[in-house]
């Protein structure tokens, strides 16, 4: 008769067999993120992995440091939807409210009767196209506007609020505003209190306007880490180290579909608050991915399925190659990630 093991001597060696191939399984992702360290573009900067909160991964290229700031570009859209939600669970902010109810310089103009809802999804009807560069609304002629306020009250509008998609840097400098406004408080103090501080993030750059209101739209340059910390925070469902930063609430309405992209926009299916999702399809598996996005490949991938965040700051910036190889990376540390 075969002699019986007690339960709790056994415990041991399936707590090392485990630890070994979770060890096992962070060096194939590691694996994957030295193969870059060839690639010939010269401006691939960070890749950061976190799985359960925990760094598991992470790479530094081309002169970059975990110390680095990053310029994120619209990645910045993302947080500055996050802000929203933050100012609407302080009661300073409704998502039904118009823009100019907020922000009343404006409140005459065809921005002002926009509601927040349409402006998070991009669907603001703004005569804002940014790869039209005679759009009046366009990106570059907000930069250069010498009053930005006046700027956005001359931008017609086009289309009906909430018809059409169009993705433009404008609707997200509104947003940035509008909370400003609605808060009292400068964008980016807002931004330190109610996100940065909570999150442990201690350093950042953040481009500012003319008149001086930080840019809701992007230009805001943070640490690959702490990008991959707001990721977490959002896998989390707004809890970052046991914390509540943002409502729960709020971090399903940014990421639930309200915007079909795909006929579009080859890296995205849908679009919600001012973030991203696309379900990747790995040998066979079908992953839903939200995720922010920046000019250049900048990224912040949340995959709940895998439990896992993954931080690409990349500076391509107006090169498509960009793109694409954030999204290969992407794929290539699902394919390796045997944790699942």
């Amino acid at each position: 008769m075969p002699r019986l093991v007690p339960a709790l001597l056994l415990l041991p060696l399936f707590v090392s067999c485990t630890a070994l191939a979770q060890t096992q399984a962070n060096a194939l992702l590691s694996t994957v993120l030295q193969t870059y360290d060839s690639d010939p573009h010269g401006d691939l900067r960070a890749v950061v992995v976190l799985r359960d909160g925990a760094v598991v991964a992470e790479r530094y290229y081309n002169g970059e440091t975990t110390d680095t700031l990053h310029d994120i570009r619209s990645a910045g859209k993302s947080i500055t939807a996050l802000l929203a939600g933050a100012a609407v669970a302080r009661g300073q902010l409704q998502i039904t409210g118009t823009v100019g109810q907020y922000w009343p310089e404006v409140a005459s103009s065809p921005a002002g009767k926009v509601v927040l809802d349409d402006v998070l999804t991009m669907r603001s009807g703004l005569a804002a196209f940014d790869e039209d560069a005679d759009s009046p609304g366009n990106e570059d002629k907000l930069d250069d506007a010498p009053d930005p306020t006046a700027f956005v009250r001359g931008v017609p509008s086009n289309a009906t609020p909430g018809s059409i998609y169009r993705y433009n840097s404008l609707t997200a400098y509104i947003a940035g505003r509008v909370v400003e406004s609605a808060s009292g408080t400068d964008l980016e103090t807002f931004a330190a209190k109610n996100l940065f501080a909570p999150l442990g993030i201690t350093r950042w750059s953040w481009g500012r306007d003319a008149a001086g209101h930080a840019k809701g739209q992007g230009n805001l340059s943070l640490r690959a880490r702490d990008t991959a910390k707001i990721g977490q925070m959002v896998l989390d469902q707004g809890v970052f180290d046991g914390r509540r930063i943002i409502e729960a609430s709020w971090i399903k309405a940014a990421l639930a579909p309200r915007v079909a992209t795909g006929t579009a926009d080859p890296y995205a299916d849908h679009y919600g608050y001012f973030w991203y999702a696309k379900t990747q399809e790995i040998a066979g598996e079908k992953i839903p991915v939200f995720f922010a996005s920046g000019n250049g490949g900048n990224k912040i991938y949340v995959i709940p399925a895998r439990r896992m965040v993954i931080s690409v700051a990349s500076s391509a910036y107006g090169k498509g190659y960009g793109q694409r190889r954030s999204e290969a990376i992407l794929k290539a540390l699902l394919q390796a990630d045997k944790s699942r």
